[in-house]
């Protein structure tokens, strides 16, 4: 370890030992960001005093138990700032837990970990990545994102204290807290997030806002004016005000204020100077972001009383300081002596608690016994009338399956309706935080953030919406593929088949969009079974996230004794139907799988043999051996047709280069849908028409 062990020019006292902690992660956020020769040091340089005074003298976290479930939450929406967020763990001395979440020897962050800062492999990227770092929440960059995670964090928290809570029994009693700045709060996801925490009354979450005025093309004053203060009381917080965030006192004060106020969420205005101490960038934009320079890092290291060639420097006495102003370690141990008469009490709670956050429960068998059959139907009925119906099963038996719409639930099918579900609401609105059902609001961007933050408390959340609004919340479901988070997207009127309300409601590039997320699986259903099955998967799933693409319109229950069994949709594609030496395959999704049955009835009668294949998950279908992947799509039979109501793009994997696709080649259009499906050539005699020309 680079240390020193004696600074005579600098005050060693206890307001001493203040100023040169938060020196201490001034420095060592600048010397990763300059050995890197990248990064954003004006932030951490301003913003450190806060990170000091949070992680030393409020959070209540215990760094040997990161995983602690009542553990205080810490939220870096403002990521560009890591290198002082893995500075500040570093000096508290969080421990690294590894995947299966047992804690390990090795410190979460060391200086070798801040000396790779950016680089390849390391444990110190260039934003916080959850599952990378111990420490690291939640995987933040995206500006806002964080926010919106952190209103998800609280309703999870506010939720699982109504559920556990017995009278002087608290399992759930922590806060959560998030950094941002400017960037974050001009991000309309901020306030959306800010809004319906407001509303929800979410006393046990505080904001702190890094007010330094500055963004990378100047002084926020060119597009950022508005009453901050004004906008945060409006939506229902409380707001707190420091003029100088180097004022220790006064900051420990504000943040211990917000942290007792327990009836409303709080927002603290935290008045900093970008790049605080560098002579010749503090308060500039060019100090926002890129490396301060080798002369600059000098002289603001001279500024500081720093030995200004000492790099990654841990002065004698700052880690000893650090952690001994931490309560975490006993306020954990307070828990677990209370955990423990609450075992006594309450066995059968505390087993459930067990299992919610270390899993165990036989997901298979359940979901197999929980979700319906359906038996054959020629009218059927629409796949997110289905949805409905098996999430409502499935719900019954899993008590942390719960979740909302963006106001649009009697559409999407995705309020839980039996018995004892209730809404969740704020006491003031005469509703308590018991309910599974949410009301999100028209806002799909936050909506999908928040089901982001309640996934990380290990509940089972899904939002839901229509697919084509599914572009609004996008960046959240991207997030949750990366931190492989099992978020369910119920996602309704999934082509043009969702008829009248015309092309700016008919989904045609989204599902293109969906799949090519790395580690989300999208799954198109055919029928009321398929739908069962998908409910399935998505259940089982615990490390990755699956969006539903639904119908609007009524479906046909396939005749599964006569073809092939929907269980099949676990592999991502299977054989519907065959016959002997099949000339041509039919590939198809959804409602148009019915299309492709039609087809090969049809073309059996004159004679000619066909196999029709459904592909709902092009994913899983890929994890395949390729022995059963060319079982269904033999390489020899190049005479394929696929069809689907949305965008061609990527199915020329499956049809070959002899195939023929049939997809949307334009936006839709207002009509009842039948109309649509003729003009734009999904009917049986379209399809019909190109097997014979291929025939």
């Amino acid at each position: 370890m680079d240390t020193v062990s004696h600074m005579p020019h600098l005050d060693t006292s206890s307001g001493g030992m203040d100023l040169l902690a938060i020196n201490t992660i001034r420095t060592l956020a600048i010397d990763a960001i300059q050995k890197a020769n990248s990064g954003h040091p004006g932030t951490p340089m301003g913003l450190a005093p806060a990170s000091y005074v949070l992680w030393r003298d409020i959070l209540k976290y215990d760094p040997a138990a990161p995983g602690w479930i009542n553990r205080d939450r810490f939220v870096l929406s403002v990521g560009h700032a890591s290198s002082m967020l893995y500075a500040t763990l570093f000096l508290a001395g969080v421990r690294e837990m590894a995947a299966s979440g047992h804690v390990t020897d090795r410190p979460a962050v060391t200086l070798d970990d801040l000396r790779q800062f950016r680089q390849l492999g390391s444990r110190t990227p260039g934003h916080p990545e959850y599952g990378v770092t111990t420490g690291v929440e939640t995987t933040t960059g995206p500006l806002g994102q964080g926010l919106a995670v952190s209103v998800g964090m609280a309703i999870a928290r506010a939720w699982l204290g109504r559920y556990f809570n017995r009278p002087g029994h608290d399992v759930f009693d922590h806060h959560i807290y998030a950094f941002c700045g400017e960037g974050c709060l001009m991000e309309g996801i901020s306030a959306e997030a800010a809004s319906l925490a407001g509303h929800l009354q979410l006393g046990h979450l505080v904001w702190l806002y890094d007010c330094n005025r500055i963004s990378i093309e100047g002084n926020v004053d060119i597009t950022f004016t508005e009453n901050l203060a004004a906008r945060f009381r409006a939506a229902g917080w409380d707001v707190l005000e420091v003029a100088d965030i180097n004022d220790l006192e006064t900051l420990r004060a504000t943040l211990r204020a917000a942290r007792d106020d327990l009836t409303r969420p709080t927002f603290v205005i935290t008045h900093s100077v970008i790049g605080y101490g560098a002579p010749h960038k503090a308060g500039k934009a060019s100090a926002h972001g890129a490396p301060l320079g080798v002369e600059e890092v000098r002289e603001t290291k001279r500024a500081y009383g720093w030995p200004e060639d000492a790099q990654f420097l841990v002065p004698d006495g700052v880690l000893e300081h650090m952690r001994s102003g931490m309560q975490g370690a006993r306020a954990h141990g307070a828990w677990r002596t209370m955990m423990d008469s609450y075992r006594a009490a309450w066995p059968d709670l505390a087993a459930e608690l067990d299992r919610m956050e270390h899993g165990g429960a036989d997901m298979a068998r359940i979901m197999k016994a929980a979700c319906p059959d359906y038996a054959p139907d020629p009218a059927g009925k629409a796949t997110r009338e289905t949805s409905g119906e098996v999430l409502n099963a499935v719900a019954q038996v899993m008590p942390f399956l719960l979740g909302g719409s963006g106001d649009l639930a009697p559409s999407n099918k995705s309020a839980l309706t039996f018995g004892g579900t209730g809404w969740f609401e704020s006491p003031a609105w005469q509703g308590d935080y018991s309910g599974r059902n949410f009301h999100f609001g028209i806002r799909e961007h936050a909506m999908g953030a928040i089901c982001n933050g309640m996934a990380s408390y290990r509940l089972r959340p899904y939002a839901a919406t229509f697919l084509v609004f599914m572009d609004y919340m996008k960046t959240p479901i991207r997030l949750a593929a990366m931190m492989g988070l099992p978020v369910i997207y119920i996602l309704t009127h999934d082509s043009i088949g969702m008829g009248e309300d015309g092309p700016t409601h008919q989904p045609v590039e989204h599902l293109l969009q969906l799949r090519g997320i790395p580690n989300l699986l999208t799954i198109r259903p055919a029928d009321a079974n398929e739908v069962a099955v998908a409910w399935q998967v998505a259940m089982e799933s615990s490390t990755r996230p699956v969006a539903f693409a639904l119908s609007r319109q009524a479906l046909p229950t396939i005749d599964r004794s006569r073809y092939g069994a929907a269980d099949g949709l676990r592999r991502g594609g299977y054989v519907v139907a065959d016959m002997p030496d099949p000339q041509l395959i039919l590939i198809a999704t959804g409602g148009e799988l019915h299309l492709a049955i039609n087809a090969h009835e049809k073309l059996r009668a004159e004679g000619v043999a066909t196999r029709v294949v459904s592909l709902p998950c092009w994913e899983l279908f890929e994890e395949q051996p390729q022995s059963y992947r060319e079982s269904v799509l033999p390489p020899e039979m190049t005479r394929r047709i696929t069809i689907e109501a949305g965008s061609g793009i990527g199915w020329e994997r499956y049809a070959g280069a002899q195939g023929r696709i049939i997809a949307m080649q334009s936006f839709g259009a207002s009509a009842p849908y039948q109309d649509l499906m003729r003009k734009f050539g999904f009917t049986d005699d379209a399809v019909l028409a190109v097997a014979r020309a291929m025939l």
